[in-house]
Order: structure tokens, then sequence, then C-alpha cells
């Protein structure tokens, strides 16, 4: 059994490379859960599954993760044939630094869950690599835009793989004038880059931030937390500058 997205598409490729499936059954988002009891069935006297997508790798942000979590616990062995994965394919084509990278996935769409993302991006050092459908590409750069500073490097690959695949690359703010000028269409992939790595906090900075917590009627102690809080800093680094003798 041949379990993918849709049957016609899957089909017509089967046909082209002459492979012959018994039966084909839809998986999808909708459908995933509960095809997982009828793979196992399949698994169980025998049969081959196997698992594919319309594009991209199965179990990416596709269907797949459901069936193979079931089938690793129900003890049959996964066989993985590596295929177009549009996560990577970005993220070695953009020129941005791969050896360290996270991947997000998509975004959530509103509410919290999208800002305490967005907010966790920002200040990843990693090179980012996000899905995004076109017609939410404009806002999520806007997003990002606010999050992590306009000049923060992007790369925008779209289609990847397929007839149509592009790539662009600028910094963010460029990214949101360029949706603005033309039409996003297909599937996106951006691949963000790292953080920068943040400035040293100077002593200077650190007594006069202590001084405005003091000034505020924090305690020592109370103010030591806060500047340790607020940058980031050493609590016995911030202590011995909080309790130091005036030269």
């Amino acid at each position: 059994m041949v379990c993918c997205e849709d049957t016609r598409r899957t089909g017509r490729l089967l046909q082209h490379a002459g492979i012959r499936a018994r039966s084909l059954k839809v998986v999808n988002d909708h459908t995933e859960h509960g095809a997982v009891a009828d793979v196992l069935a399949r698994l169980a006297v025998g049969d081959l599954v196997a698992v594919v997508s319309d594009a991209g790798m199965p179990g990416i942000s596709d269907p797949g993760e459901q069936l193979v979590a079931a089938a690793v616990a129900a003890g049959y062995p996964v066989e993985v044939v590596p295929g177009p994965s549009a996560a990577v394919s970005a993220l070695v084509g953009s020129g941005l630094p791969a050896g360290r990278f996270v991947f997000e996935g998509f975004l959530p769409r509103k509410g919290s869950g999208r800002t305490e993302r967005i907010a966790a991006v920002a200040p990843e050092r990693r090179t980012v690599v996000l899905y995004e459908a076109p017609h939410r590409v404009a806002r999520t750069l806007a997003d990002l835009a606010a999050a992590c500073g306009d000049d923060r490097r992007v790369v925008l690959a779209r289609e990847l793989t397929k007839l149509h695949e592009e790539s662009w690359r600028g910094t963010l703010a460029q990214a949101v004038a360029h949706v603005a000028e033309v039409e996003p269409r297909g599937e996106y992939v951006l691949v963000l880059d790292g953080a920068p790595e943040p400035a040293a906090v100077t002593d200077e900075a650190i007594t006069a931030a202590l001084a405005v917590a003091r000034a505020a009627g924090a305690s020592t102690r109370d103010a030591v937390s806060e500047v340790v809080a607020q940058l980031g800093v050493a609590k016995r680094r911030a202590y011995d500058l909080a309790t130091a003798k005036p030269a």
C-alpha cells in the first residue's frame, strides 16, 4: 500500500516510474490519525507500506509523522529513502551559515503562541529555517522585521525543486518591500540569519543600571537581581560593582 496526499498525483508518478501499487490510501492532515489502524493492520500481515508526499519530505511539516511514530511504537522497522527537503535545500542554497541551524516549521497563525515563538526566534544565534504559505508570508516578514530588526539578512526560497523555483536574498526590510511589490506565489521557505553576538556589557553600564534601580527605591540585593535579569551579566560581577567603595 502507498499512503499519499493525492491519489491522482501519486498515481501518475507511479505510472511514470513503472511501479504498480496494490492500493493507494489518502493520508493528509485530516486523515492521518484515522489511517494509523489500517497501516498497522497491513504491517501485521507482512505487507509493505510506503509513505509519500506531494512535495518535500514526509514527516517534516507534511503527513507521515504519526504513521512513523505508530510503526516504531509497534516494533516495525522504518526505512527512510531521502527525498527533496525544502528546509535543507533552502538552507544549503541560502549562502547563510549552515553548520548550525534550527528548524521552526510553520509559525502559529495568531495569538500568544505566535508572539512567543517570534520572540524566541529573534535572539536565536543559529540560522533559522521557517515555512510559510504565500498568503501569510508578508505578515510574517513584517513581524520578523519588528522583532529582529530591519537589517537581519533573510533568504526567501519558493517552489524548491519545482518548475518555478526561485530564491531572493536581502534584509528583512527589503523583503517586506519585495513581497509588497511582487505577489507571493507557491510555498515559501524563509532562511533567517542568526542574531549577531550581543555587545559586551561594560562596568559603566552595569553601574548606571544599578544607580537607576537604587534611585527607584530598590535595595542593593534587589538592584543586583534587576540588573542581572536586565543585562544578562553574572550576579557576582553585578554584586561586586554594587558594593565597591568609591575610589
